[in-house]
């Protein structure tokens, strides 16, 4: 996940309608946000399933019937089909990991925190530095993880020296969960960990594993994560067909990873 940047204030327009305010800083990704719900609400409107009179939004919150109006856009626009058992099978065999309870990881972390107005390059530059100094290491006298958590890190934790804990991938955010669990990984990762708070260094203390359930019984989990992949994979295709009928002013949206779907 990369870090965003502001948006240096202008006003950005999907067929000429305006996205924001000259007022407002949004970050690249709030902007594109707002660009492609404005398109999925013209196309809506163009599809007759939301009146002409409804008014666009320059603050990114769409009226409920436009929301309404979208959803049905989607349902008939989109092809989501059933995947194959076979498909299923090959799934869970390749996730088992993901199909598992109870797995649990003790974890301490340094954070520096991504606040309004920051640095971005820079604080990504002392992060770096920071997981090189406690990477290198030898532990031959005082802790430098926890000592570096004291002085560095802007959680709470950084007073117990970076401490976590025991956690479950339900305590974390899922960008977090997604680089602790499902891996064999002890020790510092050799990464910076990007959440929604910044970014993070941090060290696996230790592991329990979680056990593993067998494919039928979840079948059902297995499906459901194929369908969600399809369906993010048909939103990207169906929205770049969009932008590139439209007018697009002031908003790259070509930079998006999975646009609406994060």
């Amino acid at each position: 996940m990369q870090l965003d940047t502001p948006v240096k204030p202008d006003i950005a327009r999907i067929n000429g309608v305006a996205l924001n305010n000259l007022d407002e800083t949004l970050s690249a990704d709030d902007l594109r946000q707002r660009a492609y719900s404005e398109l999925l609400r013209q196309a809506a409107q163009s599809q007759g399933l939301l009146p002409a009179s409804d008014e666009p939004s320059t603050d990114g919150v769409l009226s409920e019937e436009a929301s309404s109006a979208i959803e049905a856009l989607l349902e008939q626009s989109l092809s989501i089909p059933e995947p194959s058992e076979e498909a299923c099978r090959r799934h869970h065999a390749a996730h088992q990991s993901a199909y598992s309870t109870g797995e649990r990881v003790q974890v301490r972390h340094i954070l520096f925190a991504v606040t309004q107005g920051v640095d971005v390059v820079a604080l990504r530059n002392r992060a770096e530095v920071a997981l090189l100094d406690v990477r290198c290491h030898d532990g031959s006298q005082i802790d430098g993880f926890a000592k570096a958590a004291s002085t560095l890190s802007n959680c709470p934790s950084g007073a117990e020296g970076g401490e976590l804990g025991w956690l479950t991938a339900e305590d974390c955010a899922p960008e977090f969960a997604k680089e602790l669990f499902g891996h064999a990984e002890v020790g510092v990762l050799p990464r910076l960990v990007h959440s929604r708070f910044g970014l993070h260094v941090v060290e696996i203390m230790a592991r329990e594993p979680g056990m593993e359930h067998a494919f039928e019984a979840v079948h059902g989990a297995v499906a459901m994560s194929l369908r969600q992949k399809t369906y993010v994979t048909a939103l990207r295709q169906y929205l770049s067909l969009l932008a590139g009928e439209a007018e697009v002013q002031g908003v790259d949206l070509e930079a998006a990873d999975t646009p609406l779907v994060q």
